[in-house]
């Protein structure tokens, strides 16, 4: 669903460039033959690449996250500054607070219950 958003222009899906390796390689070990299916679903969906994590961000990350892979991600969500960052990582991601980042951290299934809410009540 939040694919179908982003392929009507309802939102606008950013992806890590670290996330975006990380996928294509699970993807291109465990069913190779549907590589070409994600960079599909990727482009019909609008999903542009965001900008690497510059140092500083890298090192607020660090703060915040002690596993290194998933800082590197943290960074680059913080220098891209989305409105959400989707998630299932409840061990590193799914714990920080508003207080902690300028965004929202939720699942996915989070952001469809927020998007609905505020399209219902038409803010």
């Amino acid at each position: 669903m939040v694919f179908r958003l982003g392929e009507s222009g309802l939102v606008h899906l950013w992806i890590g460039r670290q996330v975006l390796r990380e996928c294509e390689a699970v993807v291109q070990r465990k069913a190779a033959p549907t590589l070409p299916d994600l960079a599909l679903l990727l482009h019909t969906a609008g999903v542009q690449v965001g900008p690497e994590a510059g140092a500083n961000h890298l090192e607020d990350a660090k703060r915040l996250v002690a596993y290194l892979p998933d800082a590197l991600v943290l960074a680059e969500a913080l220098e891209t500054q989305p409105d959400w960052f989707l998630t299932h990582d409840h061990q590193h991601f799914l714990k920080l607070s508003n207080e902690e980042v300028s965004f929202q951290i939720g699942t996915p299934g989070d952001f469809l219950t927020w998007f609905r809410e505020r399209t219902i009540q038409g803010d």
